[in-house]
């Protein structure tokens, strides 16, 4: 700090030296000085010889603290105006900062600056706002939950949908991860496996409410009618053995795991996606014998609804007594035929030419069938045909395989040559190539008494199928002639596999680790519930084009965190500021393009004295750090 002087007027006229307390400031690339004290007529009340000791000492005692000074070198009135200058700047010092905190600013030691606390929360708040897009918290709150319940069942959905896993995996994700409970106000500490246990329990208790809720807050958010709806079934499997499980049964496996048992996932779903019913089977449930639970199921939502549904579905469903349920229950069907039909006759001279979302051409025309009400379209997929003569080739080379080792088996010793034995090891190699055995006749040459086979020949037989490979028929009860608007209905079939995909892939339901009844139905029921937030998020990006899957719509929001900085300022204070970071581009479009906010709040601030008071080593180094 300096003295600057100026000369002015008193009100006689008679002029005086006018003396200002002042420092130095960097502003950009230019010095300024600024004004601390306006001290008036100096040389009054000291001499002028003395104000350059009074300066001297006003720095000394303000920066450095020296209030002692030797007798010989004290002067009583320099002490004196020091110690009231001092003051007043201590007073200012005060008031300005008292302002800047008023506005949010404190003047902090940038060394001294940390983070920490720092959480994911991208996915976590999408999946939040599409709960409450959905009302889900306040259909619950109807059937009287306290509030702090719902907090909890949001927190455990979103989970679900964020990081799929064990209660006791997401129990720890929660408390060292996420910020989803500070999102939700549920106290993370007091988070167990068995409270997530118990509230997944709770949510599968309104598992038909739920479904009925989604399904028509869906509906009247989108604006569907759900004159489409597709069926189909999917199956998981336990890691366990389950013998005492009711619902856990051997069956055929879609992922080929025989060897475990397995549980029945039935659903409907409509063209956008969005899941409307659902149910869980018995591992050994068949295809066609679930129809008419999910029927029933469907008929008592419906009510008295005169809008007649189409139901799409595959060919694994589509038995002639289902299709008579169906129109019995009023319900119009498209399906794949379950056999290729033999006698047809062509009712266009061309095929349609479509393209499918792969860009393959596929050819539809309407045939008529003697005998049949129903409509029938004859399919030709040169894609598909190319892979069915793939595999069949694949399939007649192992089965070939097969033959000629059973061949040479005959000319070794110790090989399998008793007749019996030998047709019975062409019956395996029949039963493991079921698709292929038919094109080929066998001639096994027996010895003259009739007990061993002395050779093993074969021939290819001409197939008539080879040139349908590629080639299958729709069935439809619909009375509109068009082969593009069939093809097109039928093609929502699609939308299920994307569901079941979705399910055991992004939500984690295969396999199933529970070793009871309840908690693999809960556990099922939890992953329905987070598809319907996953469903609600992706119907809305894809209408912008942004087609991704699930995981990476939650790869690239977590990139958002949650972050605490904790700084000291220069009253040795703690400032700890709480904020979520800015989202990046892409995650700024995927707010945007669902009318979602960007960030859960602005600022947490709060400053507390520190505990463990540190020296100030970083005096000279300070910055300003507006909030």
């Amino acid at each position: 700090m300096f003295f600057k002087t100026s000369i002015k007027q008193k009100d006689g006229g008679h002029e005086y030296t006018h003396y200002r307390l002042c420092e130095s400031y960097r502003e950009g690339r230019f010095i300024r000085n600024r004004t601390l004290l306006s001290l008036g007529d100096l040389e009054s009340v000291l001499p002028p010889e003395k104000i350059p000791f009074l300066c001297q000492r006003i720095n000394q005692v303000y920066f450095e603290g020296k209030t002692f000074i030797i007798s010989s070198l004290r002067d009583d009135k320099v002490e004196a105006l020091c110690t009231k200058y001092v003051g007043l700047l201590h007073e200012a010092q005060k008031i300005e900062k008292a302002k800047k905190k008023a506005a949010g600013i404190e003047q902090v030691y940038i060394d001294r600056t940390t983070n920490s606390d720092i959480r994911e929360v991208g996915g976590e708040w999408l999946c939040l706002q599409a709960c409450r897009q959905l009302l889900l918290p306040e259909y619950l709150e109807t059937f009287g939950w306290e509030k702090q319940d719902i907090a909890l069942a949001l927190t455990q959905i979103i989970a679900r949908a964020v990081y799929p896993a064990s209660e006791y995996k997401t129990s720890r994700w929660l408390k060292e991860n996420s910020a989803l409970c500070e999102l939700t106000g549920v106290d993370p500490s007091a988070i167990t496996k068995d409270k997530l246990y118990q509230m997944a329990h709770r949510l599968y208790g309104e598992k038909d409410g739920l479904e009925r809720h989604f399904s028509n807050r869906t509906n009247d958010l989108f604006s569907l009618d759900d004159k489409i709806i597709i069926y189909d079934l999917t199956n998981t499997y336990f890691e366990g053995t389950m013998r005492e499980s009711r619902i856990a049964k051997f069956g055929r496996s879609k992922e080929k795991r025989n060897d475990t048992r397995l549980v029945v996932l039935a659903v409907v779903v409509n063209p956008e996606g969005f899941l409307k019913e659902s149910q869980i089977f018995e591992g050994n449930m068949t295809d066609p014998e679930s129809l008419q639970y999910i029927l029933d199921k469907m008929k008592s939502h419906r009510g008295r609804s005169d809008k007649k549904q189409v139901v799409v579905m595959d060919a694994g469903i589509a038995t002639n007594d289902n299709l008579k349920i169906l129109k019995e229950e009023s319900f119009d069907y498209i399906c794949v035929s379950r056999g290729k039909l033999k006698e047809y006759r062509a009712t266009s001279l061309s095929p349609v030419e479509i393209r499918d979302k792969s860009n393959q051409l596929i050819e539809i025309s309407q045939v008529e069938v003697d005998g049949e009400s129903d409509s029938f379209y004859k399919v030709k997929s040169y894609s598909k045909g190319l892979k069915e003569a793939s595999m069949e080739n694949r399939f007649t080379r192992a089965f070939e395989c097969g033959l000629s080792q059973a061949a040479e088996a005959l000319k070794k010793k110790g090989g399998t040559k008793k007749l019996e034995k030998v047709w019975e090891r062409i019956g395996r190699l029949k039963e493991k190539y079921p698709s292929v055995h038919r094109l080929y006749q066998i001639h096994v040459e027996p010895d003259e008494r009739g007990i061993h086979a002395t050779s093993i020949s074969w021939e290819r037989i001409e197939a008539k199928s080879e040139s349908r490979h590629g080639e299958y028929f729709l069935r439809t009860s619909l009375s509109v002639h068009g082969e593009e608007i069939t093809w097109l209905i039928y093609n929502t079939i699609r939308e299920v596999e994307s569901t079941f995909r979705c399910l055991k892939t992004d939500l984690n339901l295969r396999p199933v680790f529970h070793k009871t009844d309840e908690a693999t139905m809960a556990h099922l029921h939890l992953g329905l519930l987070a598809y319907q937030l996953v469903s609600t998020i992706r119907f809305k990006l894809k209408q912008f084009g942004i087609t991704h899957e699930w995981r990476e719509i939650v790869r690239i929001m977590n990139t958002q965190k949650m972050v605490t900085t904790h700084m000291v300022n220069t009253d040795e204070e703690c400032v700890s500021i709480r904020k979520c970071s800015l989202p990046e581009s892409k995650v700024r479009i995927i707010y945007k393009v669902l009318g979602y906010d960007e960030k859960p709040f602005i600022r947490k601030k709060s400053v507390v004295p520190q505990l463990n008071l540190e020296k100030n080593i970083y005096a000279g180094i300070q910055g300003i750090s507006s909030g």
